[in-house]
Protein backbone atom coordinates (compact mmCIF):
# COMPACT_ATOMS: atom_id res chain seq x y z
CA UNK A 1 0.00 0.00 0.00
CA UNK A 2 1.18 3.37 -1.07
CA UNK A 3 1.55 5.71 2.28
CA UNK A 4 0.76 9.77 1.77
CA UNK A 5 3.87 11.18 2.99
CA UNK A 6 3.31 14.16 5.73
CA UNK A 7 6.08 16.80 6.54
CA UNK A 8 4.99 18.88 9.86
CA UNK A 9 6.44 22.10 10.40
CA UNK A 10 5.08 23.88 14.14
CA UNK A 11 7.23 25.83 16.03
CA UNK A 12 5.66 23.74 18.92
CA UNK A 13 7.27 20.83 19.45
CA UNK A 14 4.30 19.36 22.17
CA UNK A 15 1.92 19.80 18.87
CA UNK A 16 3.87 18.39 16.10
CA UNK A 17 4.28 15.23 18.60
CA UNK A 18 0.74 15.52 19.51
CA UNK A 19 -0.31 15.33 15.52
CA UNK A 20 2.13 12.71 14.54
CA UNK A 21 0.56 10.60 17.12
CA UNK A 22 -2.66 10.86 15.38
CA UNK A 23 -1.36 10.57 12.59
CA UNK A 24 0.76 7.88 12.96
CA UNK A 25 -2.56 5.87 13.90
CA UNK A 26 -3.39 6.22 10.28
CA UNK A 27 -2.44 2.88 8.54
CA UNK A 28 -1.70 4.65 5.13
CA UNK A 29 -0.14 7.94 6.88
CA UNK A 30 3.56 8.46 7.11
CA UNK A 31 5.62 11.44 8.84
CA UNK A 32 8.33 11.43 7.13
CA UNK A 33 9.81 14.73 8.63
CA UNK A 34 9.33 17.35 10.58
CA UNK A 35 10.54 21.22 10.85
CA UNK A 36 10.18 24.10 13.39
CA UNK A 37 10.40 26.99 11.34
CA UNK A 38 9.04 28.39 7.59
CA UNK A 39 12.97 28.87 6.74
CA UNK A 40 13.24 24.73 6.58
CA UNK A 41 10.20 24.19 4.61
CA UNK A 42 12.19 24.25 0.75
CA UNK A 43 14.68 21.61 2.07
CA UNK A 44 12.57 19.38 3.86
CA UNK A 45 10.38 19.10 0.73
CA UNK A 46 12.95 18.62 -1.76
CA UNK A 47 14.61 15.93 0.30
CA UNK A 48 11.29 13.80 1.39
CA UNK A 49 9.23 14.78 -1.65
CA UNK A 50 6.12 14.67 0.55
CA UNK A 51 2.50 14.03 -0.45
CA UNK A 52 1.06 17.02 2.09
CA UNK A 53 2.79 19.43 3.98
CA UNK A 54 1.02 20.93 7.82
CA UNK A 55 2.27 24.21 7.83
CA UNK A 56 1.74 26.84 11.43
CA UNK A 57 0.31 29.93 10.40
CA UNK A 58 2.54 31.53 13.19
CA UNK A 59 5.90 31.07 13.47
CA UNK A 60 9.33 33.07 14.63
CA UNK A 61 11.60 33.76 11.54
CA UNK A 62 9.33 32.73 8.30
CA UNK A 63 5.66 32.67 8.99
CA UNK A 64 3.50 29.92 7.37
CA UNK A 65 2.08 32.31 5.01
CA UNK A 66 5.71 33.06 3.79
CA UNK A 67 6.76 29.61 3.80
CA UNK A 68 4.23 28.68 1.59
CA UNK A 69 4.61 31.73 -1.32
CA UNK A 70 8.52 30.87 -0.75
CA UNK A 71 7.92 26.89 -1.50
CA UNK A 72 4.66 27.14 -4.01
CA UNK A 73 7.06 29.36 -6.21
CA UNK A 74 9.54 26.44 -6.39
CA UNK A 75 7.51 23.54 -5.88
CA UNK A 76 4.26 24.81 -7.77
CA UNK A 77 2.85 20.71 -7.04
CA UNK A 78 2.93 21.38 -3.15
CA UNK A 79 0.38 20.82 -1.38
CA UNK A 80 -0.07 22.72 2.05
CA UNK A 81 -2.53 23.19 4.94
CA UNK A 82 -2.04 25.00 7.25
CA UNK A 83 -2.98 25.02 11.22
CA UNK A 84 -4.06 27.88 12.97
CA UNK A 85 -5.67 28.77 15.92
CA UNK A 86 -7.57 32.04 14.19
CA UNK A 87 -10.83 31.40 12.52
CA UNK A 88 -10.65 35.11 11.25
CA UNK A 89 -11.02 35.22 7.17
CA UNK A 90 -8.11 37.87 7.04
CA UNK A 91 -5.99 34.76 7.89
CA UNK A 92 -7.59 32.39 6.13
CA UNK A 93 -7.92 34.68 2.51
CA UNK A 94 -3.85 35.17 3.43
CA UNK A 95 -3.67 31.07 3.76
CA UNK A 96 -5.36 30.79 0.69
CA UNK A 97 -3.72 33.75 -1.60
CA UNK A 98 -0.20 32.09 -0.57
CA UNK A 99 -1.14 28.98 -2.32
CA UNK A 100 -2.42 26.41 0.65
CA UNK A 101 -4.88 24.15 -0.45
CA UNK A 102 -6.13 23.68 3.34
CA UNK A 103 -6.78 25.66 6.58
CA UNK A 104 -7.33 23.58 9.95
CA UNK A 105 -8.23 24.90 13.33
CA UNK A 106 -5.77 23.30 15.94
CA UNK A 107 -8.58 22.33 18.00
CA UNK A 108 -9.58 20.24 15.37
CA UNK A 109 -10.31 16.13 16.54
CA UNK A 110 -8.32 13.95 15.04
CA UNK A 111 -10.39 11.91 13.07
CA UNK A 112 -11.08 15.78 11.13
CA UNK A 113 -7.20 15.99 10.83
CA UNK A 114 -7.23 12.67 8.78
CA UNK A 115 -10.44 13.49 6.65
CA UNK A 116 -8.62 17.14 5.31
CA UNK A 117 -4.84 15.59 5.10
CA UNK A 118 -7.02 12.92 3.12
CA UNK A 119 -9.40 15.52 0.92
CA UNK A 120 -6.09 17.35 0.10
CA UNK A 121 -3.91 14.27 -0.60
CA UNK A 122 -6.52 13.35 -2.98
CA UNK A 123 -6.41 16.66 -4.79
CA UNK A 124 -9.51 18.48 -2.97
CA UNK A 125 -9.29 21.59 -0.73
CA UNK A 126 -10.42 21.39 3.20
CA UNK A 127 -11.69 24.12 5.49
CA UNK A 128 -12.48 24.46 8.73
CA UNK A 129 -16.27 23.65 9.10
CA UNK A 130 -15.97 27.47 11.63
CA UNK A 131 -13.73 29.10 8.73
CA UNK A 132 -16.52 28.29 6.04
CA UNK A 133 -18.87 30.00 7.82
CA UNK A 134 -16.86 32.89 8.42
CA UNK A 135 -16.25 33.27 4.62
CA UNK A 136 -19.88 32.65 3.84
CA UNK A 137 -20.42 35.69 6.27
CA UNK A 138 -17.52 38.12 4.20
CA UNK A 139 -18.89 37.19 0.70
CA UNK A 140 -22.44 38.08 2.41
CA UNK A 141 -21.08 41.51 3.58
CA UNK A 142 -19.01 41.99 -0.02
CA UNK A 143 -22.23 41.43 -1.64
CA UNK A 144 -24.05 44.09 0.27
CA UNK A 145 -21.45 46.81 -0.21
CA UNK A 146 -21.19 45.73 -3.92
CA UNK A 147 -24.77 46.38 -4.52
CA UNK A 148 -25.20 49.66 -1.97
CA UNK A 149 -27.21 47.51 0.44
CA UNK A 150 -29.53 46.19 -1.61
CA UNK A 151 -28.09 42.33 -1.86
CA UNK A 152 -31.29 40.61 -0.70
CA UNK A 153 -31.92 36.46 -0.99
CA UNK A 154 -35.34 36.07 -0.57
CA UNK A 155 -35.74 33.90 -3.74
CA UNK A 156 -34.02 30.30 -2.60
CA UNK A 157 -34.01 28.01 -5.79
CA UNK A 158 -33.37 24.78 -3.97
CA UNK A 159 -31.85 22.53 -6.68
CA UNK A 160 -34.52 19.68 -6.78
CA UNK A 161 -33.85 19.15 -10.25
CA UNK A 162 -30.33 17.98 -8.72
CA UNK A 163 -30.48 16.94 -5.58
CA UNK A 164 -32.84 15.32 -3.20
CA UNK A 165 -35.03 17.33 -0.42
CA UNK A 166 -32.79 16.07 1.97
CA UNK A 167 -29.51 16.59 0.36
CA UNK A 168 -30.88 20.14 -0.60
CA UNK A 169 -30.99 20.51 3.50
CA UNK A 170 -27.46 18.62 4.06
CA UNK A 171 -26.38 20.78 1.51
CA UNK A 172 -27.96 24.41 3.27
CA UNK A 173 -26.50 23.11 6.61
CA UNK A 174 -22.99 22.64 4.96
CA UNK A 175 -23.03 26.27 3.93
CA UNK A 176 -23.94 26.98 7.88
CA UNK A 177 -20.78 25.97 8.46
CA UNK A 178 -21.40 22.33 10.18
CA UNK A 179 -19.59 19.94 10.62
CA UNK A 180 -20.71 16.39 9.43
CA UNK A 181 -21.72 15.44 13.32
CA UNK A 182 -23.81 18.80 13.91
CA UNK A 183 -25.56 17.98 10.89
CA UNK A 184 -26.62 14.51 12.03
CA UNK A 185 -28.05 16.20 15.29
CA UNK A 186 -29.77 18.67 13.52
CA UNK A 187 -31.26 16.18 11.11
CA UNK A 188 -31.35 13.07 13.61
CA UNK A 189 -29.43 10.88 11.36
CA UNK A 190 -26.27 9.48 12.02
CA UNK A 191 -22.54 10.88 11.20
CA UNK A 192 -22.00 8.25 8.28
CA UNK A 193 -25.37 9.13 6.49
CA UNK A 194 -24.06 12.55 6.11
CA UNK A 195 -21.02 11.35 5.00
CA UNK A 196 -23.16 9.55 2.33
CA UNK A 197 -25.46 12.53 1.44
CA UNK A 198 -22.05 14.93 1.01
CA UNK A 199 -20.27 12.55 -0.93
CA UNK A 200 -23.83 12.25 -3.26
CA UNK A 201 -23.97 16.14 -3.25
CA UNK A 202 -20.37 16.18 -4.45
CA UNK A 203 -20.71 13.77 -6.96
CA UNK A 204 -23.84 15.29 -8.92
CA UNK A 205 -22.08 18.69 -8.31
CA UNK A 206 -19.27 18.17 -9.70
CA UNK A 207 -17.07 19.20 -7.88
CA UNK A 208 -14.18 18.09 -5.42
CA UNK A 209 -14.90 19.23 -1.99
CA UNK A 210 -17.24 20.76 0.26
CA UNK A 211 -15.67 24.54 -0.03
CA UNK A 212 -16.53 24.03 -4.20
CA UNK A 213 -19.85 22.93 -3.07
CA UNK A 214 -20.66 25.61 -0.73
CA UNK A 215 -19.22 28.28 -3.12
CA UNK A 216 -21.43 27.06 -6.09
CA UNK A 217 -24.36 27.00 -4.37
CA UNK A 218 -24.23 30.71 -2.98
CA UNK A 219 -23.66 31.53 -6.48
CA UNK A 220 -26.49 29.56 -7.98
CA UNK A 221 -28.17 31.04 -5.28
CA UNK A 222 -29.47 27.58 -3.88
CA UNK A 223 -28.90 28.71 0.01
CA UNK A 224 -29.78 31.09 2.36
CA UNK A 225 -26.73 32.99 2.68
CA UNK A 226 -27.14 33.75 6.81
Amino acid sequence: MTKTKIVIVDDHQLFREGVKRILDFEDSFDVVGEGDDGTEVVELYRRFEPDVVLMDINMPGMNGVEATEVLKNEFPEAKVIMLSIHDDESYVSHALKSGALGYMLKEMDADAIVQAIKVVASGGSYLHPKVTHNLVAEFRRLSEREHKGSFQQNDIRRPLHLLTKRECEVLQLLTDGQSNRTIGETLFISEKTVKNHVSSILQKMGVNDRTQAVVTAIKNGWVEVK
